[in-house]
């Protein structure tokens, strides 16, 4: 028996965008140990005689410590071979999987990555773009709250730009953020906030970056949400196409 650790991202939420590679993963575990934003259903994967054992980490809730789950890791992995660690999004967008694989490798366990779909990719869902031509040529990626309870200082930086930024773990600070674009001339830009994309529970609401908290509010929003600030919050077009008969379009 060889311990291994696989670390695989499964996604915004939406059960069906995961990667066949993951997977495949997930069907020759173990163990597999699995966070709060991993859809369970993916656990149906799983061999009869997987060991499951739920880790879930959600903001501001008590919750299992890293420490805890890092340890426990290795602990499986010793004791029944490989083990899958199955964490929402992707784990190396904010999801310290860096800090799981790097705890298992000093201590002798081969490991594996298999990435996931980003939640800050699922908001296509919501019909709005990264980028856009004519309304965004880039986007920034920032955490909206520090281990220290801060604002990141490239929030700062990312409000004087013309660029999309996508803020996760924001919603504790939606009045600071607000604060900051109006401060850098940017309160009217449009923004938009979206609840569990791409899941059947997705809740969106728009407005101006000023207006951040008022959105929040009047849609009823909370976490897991992304804050997205941007022109192309409005990039899609919000009409229904109807589409034609064939008969009427050959006629």
């Amino acid at each position: 028996m060889k311990p291994k650790l696989t670390l695989i991202g499964a996604g915004p939420g939406d059960p069906e965008l995961i990667t066949l590679k993951a997977v495949k993963a997930l069907q020759k575990a173990d163990v597999v140990l699995y966070d709060a934003l991993a859809n369970s259903v993916l656990l149906e994967y799983c061999s009869p005689h997987c060991e499951i054992i739920y880790v879930g980490k959600r903001g501001h809730t008590r919750s299992i410590s890293q420490d805890s789950i890092n340890f426990l890791i290795v602990e499986k992995a010793y004791e029944k071979g490989h083990v899958v660690r199955l964490k929402g999004g992707d784990p190396f967008i904010f999801g310290r999987g860096n800090e799981e694989i790097n705890f298992a490798r000093e201590r002798g366990i081969e490991t594996a990555f298999v990435p996931g779909i980003s939640s800050i990719q699922a908001l296509g869902a919501a019909d709005i773009p990264l980028t856009s031509r004519g309304f965004s040529d880039g986007f920034w990626v920032i955490t909206g709250h520090k281990a220290d309870g801060s604002l990141s200082k490239d929030l700062e930086l990312a409000a004087q730009s013309t660029a999309t930024v996508i803020i996760l773990m924001g919603m504790s600070r939606l009045p600071r953020i607000a604060e900051l674009f109006a401060k850098a001339g940017r309160g009217s830009t449009p923004a938009a906030i979206v609840q569990n994309a791409s899941t059947v529970h997705q809740k969106v609401g728009k407005g101006l970056a000023k207006n951040l908290p008022q959105i929040a509010q009047s849609n009823n929003l909370s976490n897991p949400a992304l804050i997205v600030i941007g022109d192309v919050v409005n990039a899609l077009r919000s009409d229904k196409f109807t589409q034609l008969k064939s008969a009427e379009i050959y006629s």
